[in-house]
């Protein structure tokens, strides 16, 4: 009897379940007509610029590329579980952290006290801290931990040599058989971090990226923005990504690669150049290639928690954008010369899309704001309208992922700030170029 009765409560669902499962109806609703909404404004869209041929084609492409890209970050986990399916016994490959710095007296202590704490036998760890010509308090604090922590290296240079030979120097000094590079004011949740570990069981693994997000998220209007962009750029892009086991960055912020394959290039990774000088920014994405380009998977994980700060002013925003944006043109040049002999398939339905959208995007927004208005008297309502709805249908990606996260409104604000600003700064870095002011440290 009591079997019975067990049996006949089985099927109810808990009020939380219900909940849940209420949400993600209301969510599927909410992207159908959202959805619809897409296909109605293309269809107006269609009619209002039927005399701009490239504006349609563009709202055409950029919509359908968008909406592949919502649909592969849905199927990312599904992908990478092919390749890091969970095996019996337990792996504990050596692990060195990597952290070049400079002028981190803020922010180095927390970052080094907390590759001590991970989750992992700490006789199969060491961290290495490159102290790349700090003018501040770094070096004195770097002394102060050096007693609290055996296995703790510091490497003090009187001068500044730039972030990626103090990342070179850390992968040559490592003895760990995984490097974990970490930016000075980034670090990983001790508890997820074995997780980071786990997917180089397969011997084809060459780089994962760790999901990050700002430490100071709640600080301003700023931070929540970019609050916002960091999960659609991890959960969504790099899961895209992911799904391909092509990540093309492998973030600064915490990434994990294995050395045997890093130090055989460490010297062409230095030694690059553009416009006859030195490359002083994107050392993450240039490092990414390298492995992509040896035929190695780069990989992102969500089941991987790091933190870092982010620009609270939007001047050191501003910078920070120049900085990635010169580092995406260049580094997506270099790629160009070999993705499509590593991957066709990738490269025609992913990769040049990306580079075509980038950077015909602020002559679009032109066209559509001042050309047409001027020259057709056409509204660019429908075309700003068209670019929300997608953002809508990123919004509820985004909340099917991490119903917790509350800077999901900001993801809005993010796409006006890049239909209006941000867009049009990639062309600013690229008559930047021969600045190397603005690099890396």
């Amino acid at each position: 009897m009591a079997n019975r009765l067990i049996l006949r409560k089985q099927p109810i669902k808990s009020q939380k379940e219900k909940r849940s499962l209420s949400f993600h109806l209301i969510l599927f609703l909410l992207a159908s007509i959202a959805l619809f909404s897409v296909v109605l404004v293309k269809s107006k869209t269609a009619a209002e610029f039927f005399s701009d041929p490239l504006l349609l084609f563009y709202t055409v492409f950029v919509t359908t590329f968008e909406l592949s890209r919502i649909l592969a970050s849905f199927l990312f986990r599904y992908s990478t579980s092919r390749i890091t399916q969970r095996e019996i016994g337990v792996y504990e490959p050596s692990v060195s952290f990597v952290i070049p710095c400079k002028n981190e007296e803020q922010a180095i202590r927390k970052t080094v006290s907390e590759c001590f704490a991970v989750n992992y036998p700490p006789e199969k760890l060491e961290v290495i801290v490159v102290n790349d010509g700090s003018s501040d308090g770094t070096g004195a604090i770097l002394e102060t931990l050096k007693p609290q922590f055996s296995s703790l290296i510091v490497v003090n240079w009187a001068e500044n040599q730039g972030k990626r030979h103090a990342m070179a120097e850390g992968f040559r000094l490592a003895k760990g058989e995984i490097v974990i590079q970490l930016d000075s004011d980034s670090y990983i949740r001790p508890d997820t971090f074995r997780n980071i570990i786990e997917p180089f069981r397969n011997p084809r693994v060459g780089a994962v990226s760790a999901h990050t997000e700002p430490a100071n998220a709640g600080e301003n209007f700023i931070t929540k923005m970019q609050t916002a962009y960091y999960f659609v750029s991890f959960r969504i892009l790099k899961a895209a990504e992911s799904t391909f086991l092509h990540v093309f960055c492998c973030s600064g912020c915490a990434s994990a690669y294995r050395k045997s394959i890093v130090l055989p290039i460490l010297d062409k990774w230095l030694e690059e150049r553009f416009l006859g000088a030195p490359v002083t920014w994107g050392d993450d994405r240039a490092l990414t290639n390298w492995v992509l380009r040896l035929n190695f998977h780069t990989i992102y994980s969500d089941s991987v928690r790091a933190y870092t700060v982010v620009p609270n002013t939007l001047y050191k925003f501003i910078r920070q954008q120049v900085r990635w944006k010169k580092g995406w043109f260049v580094n997506s040049l270099f790629l160009s010369k070999f993705i499509v002999k590593k991957d066709a398939f990738v490269a025609f339905t992913y990769f040049f899309p990306l580079f075509f959208i980038t950077l015909m995007t602020p002559f679009i927004a032109i066209r559509a704001f001042v050309y047409n208005p001027i020259v057709h008297g056409v509204s660019p309502l429908f075309y700003v309208l068209g670019m929300f709805l997608i953002a809508l249908l990123v919004t509820l990606a985004y909340r099917y992922f991490e119903r917790e996260n509350k800077y999901w409104p900001y993801v809005f604000a993010w796409a006006g700030l890049n239909m209006i600003l941000l867009s049009f700064i990639l062309f600013y870095a690229i008559f930047r170029l021969r600045d190397r002011r603005w690099g890396t440290r």
